[in-house]
């Protein structure tokens, strides 16, 4: 990799540019958390865990080809579980900023938990409350805690065009239940994800990854697993 000029260092991967001009995306063993402890929705690394990276990336092995058979398109060209790298097309993310860089993130909640509860507790009955895949979208600035912008800031001020954006509403509802059904045959429930998406050829595509780092997931006790946990019960 020394070969190929590094474009990106973010807090899971290393992206590196390929002489075909597709990416090089390298998974790290960085965990993000609060406190010291574990939370995939954090935007601060706190340590590492041994084979975590190549963990997320088999994971998103597993989760690409399920996606792939419904018909939902992403940028993977070919992955390496060893090397812990995947080869993916050159996308445009969605609502990057005036700089090339930033971005938007697609958040789906089954239910409401972290940060939706600190925002609406007055309005919540419970945790089991059903949100019916609610999309909320932000803008991926750690700085400022990744806030929240709704779909008509989006297209006002030119970061999405209206047809992409419900494209992307949709994908990621298609996406959420994708996973949830496939968590739930496992005894395991989804309470919330995100992904993030970019344009291939004018297309929108699932981009990036979807592991354990962007999602909650909550066992048949309640406990929300920890990054292993979930990689374990879906992958082995």
């Amino acid at each position: 990799m020394s070969s190929n000029e590094k474009i990106y260092s973010g807090k899971t991967k290393d992206l590196y540019l390929l002489p075909n001009n597709n990416v090089l995306l390298v998974f790290k063993d960085d965990v993000t958390g609060e406190n010291g402890v574990i939370d995939p929705g954090a935007n601060t690394v706190i340590g590492q865990v041994e084979g975590k990276g190549r963990k997320s990336l088999a994971m998103t092995d597993y989760f690409f080809t399920r996606l792939h058979a419904a018909d939902i398109a992403t940028h993977l060209v070919s992955l390496d579980l060893e090397k812990g790298t995947m080869e993916v097309r050159r996308a445009e993310p969605l609502g990057k900023d005036l700089n090339g860089a930033g971005g938007l993130e697609f958040v789906c909640r089954t239910r409401p938990w972290g940060s939706f509860i600190r925002r609406y507790k007055q309005y919540i009955r419970n945790t089991e409350q059903k949100l019916d895949y609610l999309v909320e979208i932000t803008v991926k600035d750690d700085e400022r805690g990744d806030p929240l912008i709704n779909d008509d800031a989006i297209v006002a001020i030119g970061l999405v065009s209206t047809e992409h954006l419900a494209q992307a509403k949709d994908i990621t509802r298609r996406v959420c239940r994708i996973v949830e059904a496939d968590l739930a045959s496992k005894g395991l429930t989804l309470i919330d994800m995100k992904i993030e998406l970019g344009l291939v050829d004018g297309k929108v595509v699932v981009i990036d990854e979807i592991s354990a780092d962007a999602m909650r997931v909550m066992d048949a006790a309640g406990n929300v697993l920890e990054h292993s946990m979930v990689h374990e019960k879906l992958v082995g």
